[in-house]
């Protein structure tokens, strides 16, 4: 991976980070957001078809180059009698654009029974040239497994969750368990999205790996000769682990932090480590339920609790 890139199977290069349009933007006119991301140098624009915002995303994207943007969409369910190419033209043109940069299945919830014929399509809309690159959102080890069966094309990307519940969040306090969708990612060759990579610090301060963060954080101030934050320490810790940042902000500061971070220096393997061992004493998650249609048994856990949308698991001691 390059310092502001990494190359997908199929040779496609992906930026490291993106701008994505749901979460505070979800139904909301993204066009300023996403303007402003733009012009505060995010390269990689992340909509998608369950977001109800891809027309006024669209608009932002007009304002610049083409060529010098990355935008990923997903498709959301199906219409009775729709086909996957059909909904990915309705992106297409509300977005306006011919075609886009990477297509997704957002979430294998909203194709029960039918989701390797709808990979099949996904596969042939990519063939056709409409999208360059084709992967999937939350999807566990078994639902890849599931596709992996008949796939003629192993799906380039996985924006995250763990094999045990519907998510896509991965940070430090989730990386532990984590892990078996990680190694089936590596097996194939899928690049890992992360959503939500930074909820240690906005949505769970305090935890055990605030004291890590600081130490990490002044030790590369040293090391760079000017300021670090926590988050962009974050930010190196995820790229040390080769995923791909999907975040978001309304302000203009704040974008220009997480772009900013590409010039911080790499941790250094201990630093890598102690962020992994602070990490793994809590199981923490800021998404409980992305989607309706999960169920209880599918969000809360035995050892969990949870409120407003966050899940926090104390692991015993090892």
């Amino acid at each position: 991976m390059s310092a502001t890139t990494k190359t997908l199977s199929n040779g496609v290069k992906i930026p490291w980070i993106a701008f994505g349009t749901g979460t505070a933007l979800y139904t909301q006119d993204a066009e300023a957001a996403t303007t402003l991301a733009i012009q505060s140098n995010f390269k990689h624009i992340d909509c998608a078809q369950m977001y109800e915002n891809e027309d006024s995303s669209g608009k932002a994207i007009a304002k610049f180059p083409r060529e010098s943007l990355f935008v990923t969409t997903k498709l959301a369910k199906l219409q009775p009698g729709e086909t996957v190419r059909e909904s990915l033209q309705g992106s297409l043109k509300r977005l306006g654009l011919q075609y886009v940069d990477l297509w997704l299945i957002h979430t294998p919830k909203q194709h029960t029974g039918t989701v390797k014929e709808v990979w099949k399509a996904c596969e042939e809309v990519y063939k056709e040239g409409l999208t360059k690159s084709i992967g999937v959102s939350n999807f566990t080890v078994k639902d890849l497994q599931e596709i992996l069966e008949v796939a003629t094309v192993v799906p380039q990307v996985n924006q995250a969750c763990t094999a045990y519940f519907w998510l896509i969040e991965l940070h430090p306090y989730d990386y532990k368990v984590s892990k078996p969708l990680l190694e089936l990612h590596k097996k194939h060759g899928i690049v890992t999205e992360s959503y939500g990579g930074l909820a240690p610090l906005t949505t769970n301060p305090g935890g055990p790996l605030e004291p890590v963060l600081k130490t990490v954080r002044e030790a590369l101030e040293k090391r760079r000769g000017s300021p670090v934050t926590e988050g962009q320490v974050l930010q190196k810790w995820l790229q040390a682990k080769d995923i791909v940042i999907v975040t978001t902000s309304y302000k203009e500061s704040r974008l220009k932090e997480y772009v900013d971070a590409l010039n911080v220096p790499a941790l250094t393997p201990e630093e890598e480590q102690a962020i992994d061992e602070a990490g793994s004493k809590v199981h923490y998650r800021r998404f409980v339920s992305q989607f309706p249609e999960s169920t209880p048994s599918q969000r809360i856990g035995r050892a969990a609790t949870h409120a407003g949308g966050c899940m926090l698991h104390v692991l015993p001691p090892r």
